[in-house]
């Protein structure tokens, strides 16, 4: 019984070794392209976690790669709650917090003097922290391990696209292998193959925005330092005057360290180890001991393609848009594009919902981009000043903040990962009732504790993600009406839900004969912490679609209006 966690033990030793081997398909020796509903272009943390989100869903993917190895380096280290979550619903949730370095604090210095610190998750009843912090290279063998276990899923390497001829009906590509060239068709494919993206500039497009002129070396070193686990960003520090340092501590005995480099400086240069000792010796100590386990020079930058989806080819992660990393925005949005995209693909190959529903993804996730570049641009705009006037206001918010707090909302030292809010989605139920708190249509669920047959479980483990109808009954108790997206959305969305709660049968036995047989009976109470993150009270309903947001809410259950509000979630005219 536990030779498979020896396994998974083993393949976490040797993420930045592990070499995947090319192997022959079976599309390479068919005699006309094969055809795929699904193929995704890239097998990084996005193309991987979508891939997995369309597998579970019961669609078959192919995924191309161009290399046989996980991510070189760190990159992507800060991970969010939301991703988490996210991450939880698709199989990995547990393995990365396992590993990572779970932190809710962070630190602002300006030169050697602590001016305040904060708490980014200060309330109590969350199943996941703030942020992990977990090297790029472990998310993706993670991700990588679950895929080996989805039979709806083929990951082939050293597979690279080459040509694409994207149709209103199909998407030819064009693949180069070790064995020469072959082609497919796909009803749909997903590029997810980062910010240098080969899709786009085969499709004609390209990313727009602004390029910073200020560079930024990042530096994991191996070391035992006695810093805590929070996130320690300095201004000015003696170390490294007149630029900014960032610390952060990763698994392994690993630190990141990102020093500000200035407008000219030689980015080949400054990767040399002769240039980057002196530097993290100055921080750390001249007898310090430690080791350089990867360096890199980046150039701040806030793109964006113009739109997310070109007929049946769709954009997604760093591919579709890119930040700076300050913020921690990079990975975490690409993650939440995928659990966007996910269900809205299944639905419409499933035939459960029309094309149109793809371009809510657009509309949401471009509103989502915008957010990001812009939290994103003020970040750097903050940290790196382009005038004298701005670094004089930047210097004096810098004062004012150890005394004042006012001030410290001006502070920015990278304004950390948060999940967009779609509050214009065509997809969500306009409110009829009075509610108080942020769970309005097109907020992403909340987290708190819940009671589920007589143990604690956790609310966003209630929502696994199909559209699911909660409702807030009488004595605390949680009634779900839950309904499949796949494959039975159309069936639930015309006849009900079905019953996941005894507790329902008790208080409404006619709800539970709306959906038919009851096969999972649960009691499920609240807390007073979900009672009051939703605004709740008995009668309260909520529909939540399948990527955990809120779709729509009422302060009764009305079976007609909720399957109402189905069907414009899913892109149909109410009837």
């Amino acid at each position: 019984m536990y030779e498979p966690l020896l396994q998974n033990a083993r393949k976490t030793m040797n993420f930045q070794s592990q070499e995947f081997e090319y192997r022959r398909s079976r599309d390479q020796d068919a005699s006309t392209p094969t055809s795929h509903p699904v193929v995704i272009v890239g097998a990084g943390p996005v193309g991987l976690t979508l891939a997995i989100d369309l597998a579970k869903r019961g669609i078959k993917v192919v995924v191309l790669d161009d290399d046989h190895k996980l991510s070189s380096g760190s990159r992507a280290i800060c991970f969010a709650k939301r991703s988490l979550e996210i991450f939880d619903r698709i199989g990995i949730g547990q393995r990365c917090v396992d590993k990572g370095v779970s932190w809710n604090t962070g630190k602002v210095f300006l030169k050697d003097e602590l001016l305040y610190q904060f708490n980014l998750l200060p309330e109590e009843g969350h199943q996941r922290p703030a942020f992990i912090n977990l090297q790029q290279y472990y998310v993706e063998g993670f991700l990588n391990d679950q895929a080996g276990e989805e039979a709806n899923i083929e990951v082939r390497w050293k597979n690279r696209v080459i040509g694409v001829e994207n149709g209103s009906e199909a998407v030819m590509l064009t693949i180069d292998t070790p064995d020469g060239a072959y082609t497919i068709i796909a009803d749909y494919v997903v590029a997810c193959d980062g910010s240098r993206s080969p899709m786009r500039n085969f499709i004609g497009q390209e990313s727009k925005g602004q390029i910073f002129k200020d560079r930024f070396l990042i530096a994991d070193v191996k070391m035992t330092a006695p810093f805590p686990t929070e996130r320690w960003f300095w201004f000015d520090p003696p170390f490294h005057p007149n630029q900014s340092v960032l610390l952060h501590k990763q698994p392994d005995d690993v630190w990141r360290v990102d020093f500000q480099l200035g407008w000219d400086a030689d980015p080949e240069e400054e990767k040399k180890p002769e240039r980057v000792m002196p530097r993290i010796r100055a921080l750390l100590g001249k007898d310090a001991d430690f080791t350089l386990e990867w360096v890199s020079v980046y150039t701040f930058a806030c793109m964006r393609m113009g739109k997310f989806r070109f007929d049946r080819v769709l954009f997604a992660g760093d591919s579709a848009h890119g930040v700076s990393p300050f913020g921690a925005r990079g990975a975490n949005s690409g993650i939440q594009d995928a659990d966007n995209l996910g269900w809205k693909l299944a639905a419409v190959i499933d035939k459960l919902a029309s094309e149109s529903l793809l371009d809510s993804y657009c509309i949401e996730r471009e509103y989502a981009a915008d957010e990001n570049i812009r939290n994103s641009t003020r970040s750097t705009d903050f940290i790196t000043p382009k005038s004298a006037v701005s670094r004089l206001f930047r210097d004096a918010a810098l004062e004012l903040a150890k005394d004042h707090p006012f001030a410290r909302r001006i502070v920015n030292s990278g304004r950390l990962s948060m999940p967009s809010t779609y509050f214009s989605s065509p997809l969500n139920t306009q409110v009829e009732d009075d509610f108080v708190g942020a769970m309005i249509p097109g907020a992403p669920a909340v987290d708190a504790p819940v009671f589920v047959d007589g143990r604690v479980d956790w609310f966003l483990s209630l929502l696994p993600g199909d559209f699911v109808c909660v409702e807030f009954g009488a004595q605390a108790q949680v009634i779900l009406y839950s309904t499949a997206l796949t494959p039975t959305l159309s069936r639930a969305a015309g006849e009900g839900f079905i019953n996941h709660s005894s507790a329902a049968r008790e208080k409404a036995p006619d709800r539970a004969d709306e959906g038919g047989e009851n096969p999972n009976n649960r009691t499920i109470i609240s807390t007073q912490e979900l009672l009051q993150r939703y605004d709740a009270k008995p009668g309260t309903t909520y529909l939540f679609r399948p990527d955990q947001h809120v779709c729509a809410r009422w302060r009764t259950y009305d079976p007609h209006k909720v399957q109402q509000a189905i069907q414009t979630a899913i892109g149909k005219t109410n009837t």
